[in-house]
């Protein structure tokens, strides 16, 4: 039921003003007809050479900006100025349990209350003072290394950090969006699930109502990734379906998900999305062999033989002919695509990601002849184009 807005900002104020309690607090977003000066900020306590304070990282969608403040009059003018800002999200960690606060449409606050973050089996969040605490100078990640999540779905660093880069991509491409509630998010090919935990954590943590299914071809996967999500206790918005991306039994999102989905299994999840007509999709594709074989098997056009005569150059050039093919299909289909760098090389170097908003534009004479000119030329019949239903003639 909502609640009074003024009512429950006070209970957020509390908790962040008690260095005993609060564990980490997560404001984003905005509410209708109004914008924050700060896309994100993040408050934590930790412990310091110069002792306790108030930890808070404002980010304003180009870089985050750290700073720490004395608890006391110093921590309650920088919270009240925050709780002054029109932010539509509010999430609260404190040792007794965690607060979620949206702002309706109305002006009201719908608030969920729920018990601690870390439950059987995970590592409660570190208090003021421990080591893990202490810092001075933290990276910024949308999700911190040492939440209590990575205790439960593990994952090395590396997969860490192309998560988390995963993870602000999609708040980039949600960030000036109103969102259905609840937002119904699926990762096709989760594997282990890395990303669709941490999705599922970030975007709860900004107050969405998220509903997220991971969806892949093992069972196994399927019975593992179950079992972690009712350990986190989170197994009532997040599912599991076992499944290939194409006849999986799900029945639509509004955002579609798919890191690293090897070869034709990322033409297998962006056919999929464009089928249930999904809002937003964000896709890192892995390895391109499909069109490198048509490639090989055929006669580049001139004056272009240079580019496919060598093993290595024409993998590299059906990489990105096959993500350009993509992303022209997916304009034809009333999508608007951008082909971005998701994360840096030196952590992979499938570090591209198609990122698509879908408009309803129809497709134009102009597009048509774009796509048709580029497969034409090159003699290829991308996975994709196999996959969608041919886009009708004005």
């Amino acid at each position: 039921m909502p609640e009074s807005l003024d009512a429950a900002l006070t209970d957020v104020r509390h908790l962040l003003l008690d260095p005993n309690r609060l564990v980490r607090a997560v404001a984003a977003g905005r509410r209708r007809g109004a914008q924050p000066r700060w896309q994100r900020v993040e408050l934590r306590p930790v412990s310091l050479k110069a002792g306790s304070q108030l930890q808070v990282i404002s980010d304003d969608g180009v870089r985050p900006y750290t700073r720490n403040v004395a608890w006391g009059g110093a921590a309650e003018e920088v919270i009240d100025r925050l709780l002054a800002e029109p932010f539509g999200n509010w999430y609260v960690e404190s040792t007794d349990g965690v607060l979620q606060l949206r702002v309706t449409k109305r002006g009201e606050a719908q608030v969920h209350r729920a018990a601690p973050v870390a439950g059987p089996g995970t590592t409660a969040p570190a208090a003021v003072g421990s080591t893990a605490a202490a810092h001075d100078r933290p990276a910024s990640h949308l999700l911190d290394p040492g939440d209590p999540l990575f205790d439960v779905i593990g994952g090395n660093a590396a997969k860490r950090r192309q998560v988390d880069a995963f993870l602000r991509a999609l708040a980039a491409t949600l960030a000036d969006d109103e969102l259905p509630q609840p937002l119904r998010v699926v990762d096709l090919g989760c594997g282990n699930a890395y990303l669709t935990f941490a999705a599922y954590r970030y975007l709860s943590a900004r107050g969405i109502d998220v509903r997220l299914t991971g969806v892949d071809v093992r069972s196994d996967q399927r019975a593992r990734n179950a079992a972690l999500a009712e350990r986190l206790g989170w197994s009532d918005h997040v599912d599991f379906v076992a499944g290939t991306i194409l006849e999986s039994e799900v029945d639509g999102a509004d955002v579609v998900l798919a890191l690293h989905a090897c070869d034709t299994a990322t033409d297998e999840a962006l056919a999929r999305a464009v089928g249930w007509g999904a809002r937003w999709v964000l896709a890192a594709p892995c390895c391109h062999h499909d069109i490198a074989a048509q490639l090989r098997a055929g006669t580049a056009p001139e004056p272009y033989q240079p580019l496919t005569r060598h093993g290595i150059l024409r993998e590299r050039f059906a990489d990105v002919l096959t993500d350009a093919v993509r992303a022209s299909l997916l304009r034809l289909h009333g999508y608007r695509v951008d082909v971005v760098e998701f994360v840096g090389s030196v952590h992979t170097p499938r570090n591209l990601l198609l990122r698509a908003r879908h408009t309803g534009a129809s497709a134009t004479p102009e597009l048509r002849s774009e796509y048709e000119s580029l497969v034409g030329q090159w003699g290829v019949t991308p996975a994709l184009a196999r996959l969608l239903r041919p886009v009708p003639a004005e």
